[in-house]
């Protein structure tokens, strides 16, 4: 089989790791979707043959760009560009998981932060963050007016989606889903007020709360994803969504990349009609 990797870090633990794995039976390219020069054999004109599957791992308009123009040619994506790119955007990633049911953080939509910092009837703490998920982007709690006048300095033209805050340990329940394969790890939340998220904790499966596992699989069949991962707090016994995220790194995780290797194998066959 040949796999295709849409990155522009193929050392990253999880793909070094099922590439490895691969490697003795299977071809495995990589394209950098953020270099020009290894483009031109797959967008634009997009070279024959296709890969048997495209991992994508890159969230930039590019990598979404290209992860487009292969599907349009019939290529097997994962996750698919329209998925990657719905977990980009607040808005639709709450109307979407509310539409279905799932417990996900009451979200409001605010043109720019400018505008929520006029508002009079704010009930504090909330939680603002970036409408659209990038690095560095902005995620803070506010208790007060004055904190929020702080972050109009800086953030003032920034789209914002608003969510109430919901007290809870201040420890973010992270679940990482490969196909059906889950993995768990526990960190401190980027709300909490410890100084620093520190270190990803090992979180036995087992050692979850009944009925969390399920969530995170059922947050798969309605995002249309088949990896990614799923930001769980406990509030007051019950769990909340605060987070999804399309292919994140799952590291340290014992048994991710070969879950990774054997559902690129799995779409791959599938994809070749065997």
């Amino acid at each position: 089989m040949r796999i295709c990797l849409i990155t522009p870090r193929p050392g990253h633990p999880l793909l070094a790791g099922m590439a490895a794995l691969l490697a003795s039976h299977h071809r495995v390219e990589t394209v950098d979707p953020t270099a020009d020069d290894q483009l031109s054999p797959y967008g634009g004109e997009l070279a024959d043959p296709l890969a048997d599957v495209y991992l994508l791992k890159a969230r930039t308009r590019q990598a979404l760009a290209l992860a487009r123009s292969l599907e349009e040619r019939g290529a097997t994506v994962v996750n698919s560009a329209a998925a990657t790119e719905l977990c980009q955007d607040r808005t639709a990633m709450a109307a979407l998981a509310h539409g279905a049911g799932l417990p996900f953080a009451r979200t409001t939509t605010m043109a720019t932060l400018r505008q929520l910092a006029a508002r009079a009837d704010l009930t504090h703490p909330l939680v603002v963050k970036s409408r659209h998920s990038r690095r560095s982007d902005l995620v803070a709690r506010v208790d007060t007016p004055a904190q929020l006048r702080t972050l109009r300095a800086t953030w003032g033209d920034e789209p914002v989606v608003v969510q109430p805050f919901t007290e809870n340990s201040g420890w973010d329940r992270k679940l990482w889903v490969i196909a059906d394969r889950v993995f768990a790890a526990l960190r401190r939340s980027e709300l909490a007020d410890s100084g620093g998220r520190g270190p990803t904790l090992p979180l036995a499966l087992g050692d979850l709360p009944d009925g969390w596992i399920e969530l995170a699989r059922a947050v798969g069949s309605v995002f249309a994803l088949d990896v990614y991962g799923v930001d769980i707090i406990d509030a007051g016994g019950a769990p909340l969504i605060v987070d999804i995220n399309a292919f994140p790194g799952i590291r340290g995780q014992s048994g991710a990349p070969s879950a990774l290797a054997a559902l690129a194998l799995r779409k791959a066959r599938t994809a070749n009609g065997a």
